[in-house]
């Protein structure tokens, strides 16, 4: 491998990061925003959709200061961490899409599992 494929891969590597970060910090906003505009005396739907926002918005937020953490790190739990938030923001999108009002959430959370899928990929 060339100095110059070296450098190419470590852009990629940290402009994934980024990207998959700041996906992170939308989507946590958004979710907590969604979140807090559910009845939390409502159905037991209303319920389900409120817990998974209230859950993605802490994972989303976990997962974007575990990536902006400067000192090393291990690369499994790094792999773990932001395969876990991909996972919980599709499921939120999931119950967001059954929640008239939430698109935009639901949105927010498939970008923010689109950012860890391709920071996983660059991850290799």
């Amino acid at each position: 491998m060339t100095s110059r494929t070296s450098q190419q891969q470590l852009y990629r590597f940290l402009e994934d990061r980024f990207t998959c970060a700041q996906a992170c910090t939308e989507c946590a906003r958004a979710c907590a925003v969604r979140a807090s505009l559910v009845d939390p005396d409502g159905t037991e739907h209303q319920e389900r959709v409120r817990r998974l926002g209230i859950m993605c918005a802490e994972v989303c937020d976990a997962t974007c200061r575990v990536l902006c953490e400067e000192g090393r790190q291990d690369e499994e739990a790094i792999r773990v961490r932001v395969d876990w938030c991909r996972s919980v923001c599709l499921e939120c999108a999931r119950a967001f899409d059954e929640h008239p009002g939430a698109e935009s959430a639901a949105d927010s959370c498939r970008a923010c599992a689109a950012a860890c899928a391709d920071f996983l990929e660059t991850l290799g």
